[in-house]
């Protein structure tokens, strides 16, 4: 199964295999890269 992070940034999607390397965004070099969710999960406030 393949691994993709986002970056916090600029919103472009990172493979694991750069992640393993260096925890920065290859694009914009941030630091901030999140596992974006595949199933949205909705609560219900009481």
């Amino acid at each position: 199964m393949v691994v993709t992070y986002k970056c916090f940034s600029c919103e472009k999607k990172i493979k694991e295999e750069y992640v393993k390397k260096k925890i920065r965004c290859v694009y914009c070099g941030s630091r901030i890269l999140y596992k974006p969710r595949s199933i949205t999960t909705k609560v219900k406030a009481i």
